[in-house]
């Protein structure tokens, strides 16, 4: 399997049927919580973590349903992240189009955001199977603990590489790491395969937020749908500063530290010469793809099959893609 594509072909009538679900299952008797959910559900996401569902569950040979529920609960609990992400770090910019905080204000956001992550709770109770409300309430429970730790280590120059991976790890590939053992439950696979997907999901995730920490740094706005420096902006100290900080010269150290501190994008070109000749970029890359040899090795112990050829080509494209 060669790119994206295959595996979105591949998945296509599972996918169908997800977002026939996902459209449902937004209904609310309240017009703005149609009107704000649909906007941002519909937003142009590439919907990585409920085909990870669909590819985990059909990689067990899974012959239910619930995999479609589970995919549409992942994508919701996903889309309440954003929603509430998008007001903390007061974005202007979500997936190339204006964020819903930024339309509707961000009283709205985070109002809808508690709708969407209720809702998904409504449907997991509707599986009736323990083991899943396990994982995704505890899932749930870690990205709002990531989303503070990362708060804490905003404006932060002293924050370490073991800070940003202990974030990363909980903020965003905790849902990366539920969505993959799901298929592995719901099949009713042994603890060793529940554990391989585990351990893939979660390197998958580190990998995945990590080169999007990259292409803060090295994208175009209109490649990766936000503005770029955003990061900056907000003094998320990410790998490519953290390294950049720890590795440059004294006076760029001064810089970053300063740019951190202050927040401040007016200085993003001496920023970016600063990664630049530090190889914070390629330093980057390389512990993403780590991260994927880890994923990719973690599932030598599943059934050949196309789902699971595309689970490896999704880790591929995790660190190859620019967008």
């Amino acid at each position: 399997m060669k790119d994206i594509a295959e595996i979105q072909t591949l998945v296509k009538q599972d996918m169908l049927a997800v977002n026939t679900l996902i459209h449902k299952s937004l209904h609310s008797d309240v017009a703005l919580v149609n009107q704000v959910g649909h906007y941002i559900v519909n937003s142009g996401g590439k919907r990585l973590r409920p085909i990870i569902v669909l590819l985990s569950a059909r990689a067990f040979d899974y012959q239910g349903t619930d995999h479609i529920n589970l995919a549409a609960i992942i994508e919701f609990i996903h889309t309440a992240t954003l929603l509430h992400d998008d007001v903390v770090d007061a974005s202007e910019l979500r997936r190339g189009k204006k964020t819903a905080n930024s339309v509707w204000g961000n009283e709205t956001s985070v109002l809808v955001g508690d709708f969407l992550y209720s809702r998904a709770f409504q449907m997991m109770v509707n599986i009736k199977n323990m083991h899943v409300m396990e994982i995704l309430s505890n899932a749930t429970n870690i990205i709002a603990e990531g989303e503070v730790l990362q708060l804490l280590n905003c404006h932060e120059p002293k924050t370490s590489e073991a800070d940003y991976l202990q974030v990363i790890r909980s903020k965003t590939a905790k849902l990366f790491e539920a969505a993959a053992q799901l298929g592995a439950v719901i099949s009713q696979q042994n603890s060793q395969y529940v554990q391989a997907m585990s351990v893939y999901g979660m390197h998958l995730g580190t990998a995945f937020q990590i080169i999007d920490d990259v292409l803060d740094y090295s994208a175009e706005t209109d490649e990766i749908g936000k503005n770029i420096g955003d990061d900056l902006a907000e003094g998320k100290p990410t790998l490519p500063l953290i390294y950049a900080l720890k590795h440059g010269t004294p006076s760029q150290q001064q810089i970053l530290r300063e740019a951190i501190i202050n927040g401040s994008g007016e200085v993003m070109a001496d920023v970016i010469l600063a990664i630049k000749s530090t190889h914070a970029i390629e330093y980057s890359i390389q512990i993403a793809r780590d991260e994927v040899k880890k994923a990719t090795d973690a599932l030598t112990i599943l059934p050949v099959s196309p789902y699971n050829d595309a689970l490896y080509t999704l880790a591929q494209f995790s660190v190859e893609r620019r967008y």
